[in-house]
């Protein structure tokens, strides 16, 4: 009898103990020097301080394409990315195996396709980078997945450049040591492995001509282009580029309150996230929408529709 009791006992704590457990939730975001660990960080604080029995951190990952995954899988709640990607998880297109199961909780801010080569480059155009080094991003990233969608989409097939998969921080080491001709940074306008490197190295940004533009619009409508001024990094002269809008995803089936809560205590707190991280003026709630092709969660729809 006193060892039934015991295992009652047990089993009773561990029931009680579950939903202690399954409040700690995760957040993907990307690498360290990229805009989307200090956002995704800020939204983690934020909600952990302002949702009740609700805690979050934020998780290092190879940024769109495995936090799509992880929070189509349950292994993340949240997960930051672009949404180039996020419409080819939902249609189940490469590089993803089969329709991923998640839905946008709102849009956060435009995305920069960045090609960045030494300021002395003999490259002036994206045709220039046949047959040169290139670093297309990491493995699991939305900046790979664009980088090669984009060169193809311009006639370059990823086996006509000297592919290389390093993420933000590799890309600019290479690029500052010689041991790349050009590196390809998807990431917000003033993203910080870029300032920084502008700081020590004279750099470009290749500018894509309005044909060129043309024809990635035509291929992806989730694309863009974006004129950029001169300076907005150290001495780099102005330049167009294509620009996609990174997205909040969560899964399709999380709890309607739960996603109404996270999306109402975040624009509540938005004048703390846009004095941390400039880029996030974007972020509003007539912007929640941005990204064609997909529906906004049941739970931040009704934020918005109560809001607008």
């Amino acid at each position: 009898m006193h060892s039934l009791l015991r295992k009652g006992l047990i089993t009773l704590s561990f029931a009680l103990s579950l939903p202690v457990f399954a409040t700690n939730y995760t957040i993907g975001t990307g690498s360290q020097s990229g805009t989307y660990y200090p956002l995704g960080g800020l939204l983690a604080k934020i909600w952990s301080e302002n949702i009740d029995d609700f805690t979050m951190r934020a998780e290092v990952t190879a940024a769109s394409v495995e936090n799509v995954i992880k929070v189509s899988t349950q292994d993340q709640l949240a997960g930051i990315a672009m949404g180039n990607v996020v419409l080819q998880a939902h249609q189940g297109t490469a590089p993803f195996p089969r329709e991923m199961d998640v839905s946008v909780l709102f849009a956060l801010y435009p995305n920069v396709v960045q090609f960045i080569v030494p300021a002395d480059s003999d490259i002036q155009s994206i045709s220039d980078l046949a047959g040169k080094r290139v670093s297309l991003g990491a493995p699991g990233s939305g900046t790979r997945v664009s980088a090669i969608n984009i060169l193809n989409t311009l006639g370059i097939e990823e086996s006509d450049v000297k592919g290389q998969a390093l993420n933000y921080t590799a890309t600019t080491q290479a690029l500052a040591n010689g041991q790349i001709d050009a590196g390809v940074i998807v990431g917000s306008l003033g993203v910080g492995a870029i300032t920084e490197l502008a700081l020590t190295r004279d750099i470009r940004i290749l500018s894509f001509s309005d044909e060129e533009i043309a024809q990635i619009v035509a291929a992806n409508p989730s694309y863009a282009g974006l004129p950029v001024e001169a300076d907005s990094y150290r001495n780099v002269p102005a330049f167009t580029a294509p620009a996609v809008w990174n997205v909040l995803v969560v899964k399709s089936d999380m709890d309607d309150e739960l996603a109404y809560e996270m999306t109402k205590t975040a624009f509540e707190n938005i004048e703390e996230i846009r004095q941390a991280i400039g880029v996030t003026r974007f972020t509003t709630i007539e912007n929640m929408n941005r990204l064609d092709g997909i529906s906004l969660h049941p739970g931040s729809q009704r934020f918005m529709n109560e809001n607008l």
